[in-house]
């Protein structure tokens, strides 16, 4: 028995189902509003810190985005065996409190450590938060599971806005002839208030029960006997050097050890190659941070991190492999699955690109202060973020129940229509006109979610679902926020800083996405019937 755990027969849905689902999407909107935040103060601290767009892109996506990634296999895999409440309760005090270290940044590289504690704690709320609300509620209600997730996702978006921007222009506005406490900048001081809430919320999800594990499903899940060892061994398992050790021991074949070290070498000359190249198409300056006193650029830091999350998610799957054979073939077996992943990672460049730097093209591009923005476009994504997935939500669980994978269907039009509506939103030609196409726009634009997530459930076995959560999220970051932002700050440092054009810039990506649905929608029923087959073969005892 788990610590914690409900003693009595389980009971789905209800007042404890609905508790849960209060706590753990506020937990998902307080990690919104941190990992967010960073973007409506990001005027601000480009003048204090003198650094260009790509830069900001970079610290607001790759550094982030590798550590949440790296960090999500380790904390899925505890989330899997491991009191999913404790785990919550224990990773939001820690990114609360990596938040706070960014109100004492002066410098580059303070920020970007401070970053990646963030990244690092915020890697565990959809694994364990997921896998906890699931044996909450009846199984035919995971699309309104999903829809909760992400309306608290756009609740966090816009939240970020709201406190962020208004703080910063207060604090500021208030300090103006000098003075302030500590010398403390507004943009500082935003990152000290948002990470406040935190510390009681913990307190709440570490006080609140946990469910059994497997109920909503009917199957019997047995306790895992160390949590800790078997994250501690994913995490060793994915990093350079560390999996090596592991496929010795694992003994591992010859042809492990040449996929490994031929595509080790393949993301070398790549890394290489792109730093070289987008070095070459702007100026750059060292930023602060040196190893061996080479002072890095941006670019390098961009391609050297995104290479290094490639490499960890190529080591993942053959570590999954070689430990857990039915995890294996559930997961990496079923190309239904793939393409499920493939539309989350893909429309994740769409989405981070524009979330990342709309505050800024509000803010340059129609003269606006930071406070204006944080109003009223953080009060719109909120509203708009939080109807778009709790309507699409349900739509999505009808759907699935009219025709098989009728969920996929909803996305497909969600992601279908935006790119069409994204231009008359990122060429308006005065604020009143961006939010009257923003309307339509971040409405469809969030439909997409709920019936992806659910159909990740759909698609595994009760105790995979924090490792599929955490495919899904190493995917999406390395792609999505590993390459969104900086792609967005890179094109708009090359065309002059013309935001507008440089957000739609990422949607070249619309049709490979729309494919990958597709197929998705057609191989989706015979991956479901054949999941339990495929475990079982790879030695799965259900």
């Amino acid at each position: 028995m788990i610590d914690g755990e409900d003693r009595a027969p389980p009971v789905l849905g209800g007042r404890l189902a609905w508790t849960a689902l209060i706590l753990v999407g506020a937990t998902q909107a307080l990690s919104m509003v941190d990992r967010q935040i960073l973007s409506i103060l990001l005027p601000k601290i480009k003048a204090d810190l003198h650094v260009q767009d790509a830069e900001m892109g970079l610290l607001y996506g790759t550094v982030f985005a590798f550590f949440y990634a790296v960090f999500s296999l380790p904390l899925g895999r505890l989330a899997d065996g491991w009191v999913r409440r404790k785990l919550l309760s224990l990773a939001i005090l820690g990114w609360s409190a990596a938040t706070a270290l960014a109100g004492f940044a002066n410098g580059f590289g303070l920020l970007m450590i401070s970053r990646l504690g963030v990244g690092i704690g915020e890697a565990s709320v959809q694994p364990a938060g997921m896998s906890l609300l699931t044996d909450r509620f009846p199984r035919h209600q995971r699309g309104l599971i999903s829809a909760g997730f992400a309306a608290a996702l756009a609740l966090g978006l816009g939240g970020a806005s709201m406190i962020g921007g208004p703080t910063a222009e207060a604090w500021d506005k208030a300090w103006a002839a000098g003075g302030a406490p500590l010398g403390f900048r507004g943009w500082q001081v935003a990152f000290i208030v948002v990470a406040i809430p935190g510390i009681l919320l913990s307190w709440l999800l570490w006080r609140m029960p946990e469910p059994v594990r497997g109920a909503s499903d009917g199957i019997v899940v047995a306790e895992d006997p160390a949590p800790f060892g078997a994250a501690l061994g994913t995490l060793g398992s994915v990093l350079p050097v560390t999996c090596w050790i592991g496929f010795v021991r694992l003994r591992a074949s010859i042809g492990i050890w040449l996929v490994n070290l031929a595509a080790l070498a393949a993301i070398v000359a790549i890394v290489v190659f792109m730093a070289n190249w987008t070095n070459g198409l702007r100026p750059v300056n060292p930023i602060a941070i040196a190893v061996l006193g080479h002072g890095f650029t941006g670019n390098e830091l961009q391609w050297g991190v995104s290479g290094l999350g490639a490499y960890v998610l190529l080591n993942w799957m053959q570590s999954l492999k070689l430990a857990n054979p039915p995890t294996y073939a559930v997961i990496c077996k079923s190309p239904a699955l793939w393409c499920v992943i493939g539309v989350g990672a893909f429309q994740s460049i769409v989405n981070y690109g524009v979330m990342g730097f709309t505050p800024s093209f509000l803010i340059t591009h129609f003269h606006q202060n930071a406070g204006q923005v944080g109003f009223q476009f953080g009060l719109m994504s909120a509203v708009l973020g939080f109807i778009g997935p709790l309507v699409a939500g349900p739509v999505a669980d009808w759907a699935n129940k009219k025709v098989r994978g009728g969920r996929l269907w909803v996305t497909l039009v969600a992601l279908g229509v935006s790119p069409f509506i994204a231009f008359f939103v990122y060429r308006a030609p005065t604020p009143e006109a961006f939010y009257i196409a923003f309307v339509p726009f971040s409405l469809i634009l969030t439909m997409w979610t709920p019936a992806i997530y659910a159909t990740y459930l759909d698609l595994v076995l009760p105790r995979m679902r924090g490792v599929v959560m955490s495919f899904y999220i190493i995917s999406m970051t390395i792609l999505g926020l590993g390459f969104g932002p900086y792609t967005v700050g890179m094109v708009s440092d090359l065309n002059g800083h013309d935001l507008g054009a440089a957000i739609l810039s990422v949607y070249w990506i619309g049709p490979l996405i729309v494919l990958l649905i597709l197929l998705g929608i057609w191989r989706l029923p015979r991956d479901e019937a054949s999941m339990l087959a495929r475990a079982r073969a790879a030695g799965e005892p259900v």
